[in-house]
């Protein structure tokens, strides 16, 4: 199987969209928030079947782990009333698009995080996506103000409820944050690999991985700069009397394939070993448009993948193993199906 771990809902209904800029737009207004739309199966079918499934079919993709648009997560909009509301509905809408298209999606939730607020709400929202929506995966915001930073480190002790959880479900984070507020940042050129690069650093710092020898995240986007700037890794991890990074973190911290060139996916497969490497596009998603010096899509990430000398067993890692093995309900999701 070829299974891409970095799916988004970006495609969903309009009025799906539109309801979200009234809930802001009553927020604001201090309004009532306006009802939820009724979205029929026809209209998610239609928003998936000539987008995202007619891709994965010209690319040769089984399956995506598949959760909603991330930089429309927007933790920084409205209160932690209306980031609840927005993320039941968000996750809802994947979980249906999931029960349509179950032999090519596994959902991943959105969580209700707002600056400052407890974690709490983030863990019955958790629980309600893997008990009840049959969810694989989690993705975890490490900025929810939109660019500030203004939360603890992923290390601090605030998350430790959320991980617990995580660990007791048996469930991977993606850490990924959202849309951005601070103009010195564009939210995929930089936020986005800026926050890769962060939460890195941060589980370089601690002993995360000493308190929670079962927790599993995943640093998307190849990790940021991690892979290119692996030799100041280890040598902070040195300097500042840390272990090794590959004996403190590698055990535990994945990268995804969701890099936009060949020179690029190389210099991660070279770094990186592939077994913390998850195949994934991020389709569609950051980078939509076409490589005038290839003539295929940016985002073509197989195409790059294939053309990396790899033995027959690491590929399938690549492709498929490190998948099942990082999200263990997706393995057991697909032996359902005799998969």
């Amino acid at each position: 199987m070829i299974i891409d771990c970095h799916g988004h809902y970006t495609t969903a209904p309009g009025s799906h969209t539109a309801w979200r800029e009234a809930q802001i737009a009553a927020f604001d207004a201090g309004d009532p928030a306006p009802v939820r739309p009724g979205i029929s199966d026809e209209e998610l079918r239609e928003s998936v079947e000539s987008s995202q499934l007619r891709l994965m079919a010209e690319r040769g993709i089984d399956l995506t782990i598949f959760s909603p648009r991330a930089s429309a997560m927007g933790h920084h909009a409205g209160d932690e009333a209306v980031s609840a509301a927005w993320t039941s509905a968000c996750n809802d809408l994947v979980a249906r698009v999931v029960g349509l298209f179950p032999r090519h999606f596994a959902g991943v939730a959105q969580l209700p995080q707002s600056p400052g607020v407890p974690i709490a709400g983030s863990v019955r929202e958790l629980r309600r996506c893997v008990e009840e929506l049959g969810f694989v995966g989690v993705n975890l915001n490490p900025d929810p103000s939109g660019g500030h930073w203004t939360a603890p480190p992923l290390t601090d002790r605030h998350w430790y409820p959320f991980y617990e959880a995580m660990v007791e479900l048996d469930v991977p984070a993606m850490v990924h944050v959202s849309a951005v507020t601070n103009p010195n940042f564009h939210a995929t050129g930089s936020h986005y690999l800026n926050a890769d690069t962060t939460a890195f650093m941060q589980l370089l710092q601690a002993d995360l991985f000493s308190d929670l020898p079962g927790l599993r995240l995943v640093i998307p986007h190849g990790g940021g700069a991690v892979p290119y700037h692996w030799g100041r890794f280890r040598g902070l991890a040195d300097m500042l009397g840390r272990p090794s990074v590959e004996d403190a973190l590698m055990g535990n911290v994945f990268f995804d394939t969701c890099v936009y060139h060949q020179p690029g996916i190389d210099l991660l497969f070279d770094v990186i070993e592939a077994d913390n490497i998850l195949f994934g596009s991020e389709m569609v998603g950051a980078v939509r448009g076409i490589d005038p010096r290839t003539g295929h899509h940016f985002d073509d990430t197989r195409r790059y993948v294939d053309a990396v000398k790899l033995e027959s067993d690491d590929r399938d890692k690549v492709y498929e193993g490190n998948a099942r093995r990082v999200y263990p309900r997706l393995d057991a999701l697909l032996r359902g199906q005799g998969r």
